[in-house]
């Protein structure tokens, strides 16, 4: 694999659906004038088709290879901020790939203050449909070991979109400057 410069590496995004990854990238985006891109729009503009709609035609296993293989291509460009769902990263070959090309941010939102958002995001969500809250629950506590493995952590708790972009973009900055 080569060796992207620090500075030129694409960044990505992780956390639970919902935590706000891609208005947070947006924002980071744009302060740092790179492009940026959300995978499952990326997946729906390819395909066509709406997450939701490739999971109930196709299947989950077939949603994450079509993910996998859209994150791999697009890890390995620069200058992007790039949005994960909240799935992606659950695939240890995703993990990989963003570990070897990018910086993994890990946006961290409680429990607490993840469920006040869930009206919004029952409706869009496959892996949300049929699912109880304890079950909603079980999901976002599995899935929370996962996102530890990262290169920076962001709690996003009572945080509001510009203050958690202008972190990020400040602690990119830092160490641009320590390890360049």
């Amino acid at each position: 694999m080569r060796n992207i410069p620090l500075k030129e590496q694409s960044i990505v995004l992780i956390g639970f659906m919902g935590v706000g990854k891609t208005t947070i990238g947006q924002a980071v985006a744009q302060k740092l004038y790179r492009d940026f891109i959300d995978i499952d729009e990326e997946i729906e503009r390819r395909f066509q088709m709406h997450p939701k709609e490739i999971f109930a035609k196709h299947g989950e296993a077939t949603f994450r290879q079509y993910e996998k293989e859209i994150i791999s291509e697009i890890c390995h460009k620069r200058l992007k901020v790039i949005s994960l769902g909240g799935g992606a990263f659950l695939q240890k070959e995703v993990q990989d790939i963003c570990f070897a090309t990018t910086t993994v941010f890990f946006l961290d939102l409680s429990w607490e203050n993840w469920k006040e958002r869930i009206s919004l995001l029952m409706d869009n969500r496959p892996v949300l449909q049929g699912k109880n809250m304890d079950e909603i629950r079980k999901l976002f506590d599995d899935r929370q070991p996962i996102y530890e493995q990262h290169h920076s952590r962001v709690i996003t708790d009572n945080q509001e979109i510009e203050e958690v972009a202008d972190y990020i973009v400040a602690s990119l900055k830092l160490a641009w400057e320590l390890y360049e």
